[in-house]
């Protein structure tokens, strides 16, 4: 005879149930963080390392990168580095095959490497526009397919975190810089994130994106120089994002711990945005 089932969640059996500790862990993993020499890319690495993942940064200097590395390693970190243009699109394939060939398959791609324009729109020049929409969105985009075509499709399995922004949701405020390229590209990446999510669910790849509210990092120096206290005053917390405030949300989508969330963009912005 068979038993009876249970009535409620509560009647479930926790026999075997993982650990919250071991479902955030990352041990064996191998992350990618695209712009992790510094501000948020290398907090959120810096993250990644902690729990166990070998974190691989690529960045435009390798001086940066020395110092990325230095950092993470004196914390116990594993950590291996790749001096990268990704502005040129055409080196992203032979970059993710040396990365896979030295490192081994990549099992967390985020995407966090981007830039910025300040000019009216009525005066940005096609130069300016293409270069924020080709790092911010075409190399996201390249990126993912690089990485899903050499790691997560062929082992059913993989995270990709996108760096978006609040941008992606608002208008600037009449304050700030002017900044449409960014704006628009970081809606878009929120775009692609979905579609990518819906399309790549099957092979096990959970797509999500972060999109952090104010950050003191040097793309947003420009704009805070004018509009810090202004950006204090609006925030609830009463305080800018600071140098851990990324770290959390970054292991939840990086770990097993959200392996039921995907094609999410999850707002950072101490409330800024309620209003």
């Amino acid at each position: 005879m068979s038993s009876a089932a249970p009535s409620s969640i509560r009647d479930l059996p926790l026999e075997g149930s993982p650990s919250i500790a071991s479902l955030l862990r990352l041990d064996g993993k191998v992350a990618l963080v695209t712009g992790g020499s510094r501000g948020l890319g290398l907090q959120m690495a810096e993250a990644l390392a902690e729990f166990g993942a070998h974190v691989v940064l690529t960045a435009r200097k390798e001086a940066d990168l020395q110092q990325a590395e230095d950092r993470i390693r004196r914390a116990g970190g594993t950590v291996s580095t790749f001096t990268a243009n990704l502005s040129d699109t055409d080196a992203i394939s032979g970059l993710v095959a040396n990365i896979v060939d030295r490192v081994g398959p990549v099992d967390i791609l985020v995407n966090n490497a981007g830039t910025t324009w300040g000019a009216p729109a009525e005066e940005q020049t096609p130069e300016q526009w293409l270069k924020v929409i080709s790092l911010n969105l075409n190399t996201p985009f390249l990126l993912s397919q690089a990485v899903a075509n050499a790691s997560f499709i062929p082992r059913r399995s993989g995270r990709i975190i996108n760096v978006a922004s609040i941008m992606a949701f608002f208008a600037p405020h009449p304050e700030t810089p002017p900044t449409v390229g960014y704006n628009a590209s970081k809606a878009a990446l929120v775009g692609l994130t979905r579609s990518l999510a819906a399309e790549w669910g099957k092979y096990g790849i959970n797509i999500n994106a972060i999109a952090p509210g104010y950050f003191p990092s040097k793309m947003t120096r420009q704009v805070l120089d004018s509009f810090e206290e202004a950006a204090v005053r609006m925030t609830p917390v009463g305080r800018l994002g600071g140098e851990a405030d990324l770290k959390g949300i970054t292991l939840l989508l990086a770990s097993e711990a959200g392996r039921h969330i995907t094609g999410q963009t999850v707002i950072v912005d101490g409330g800024a945005s309620l209003y």
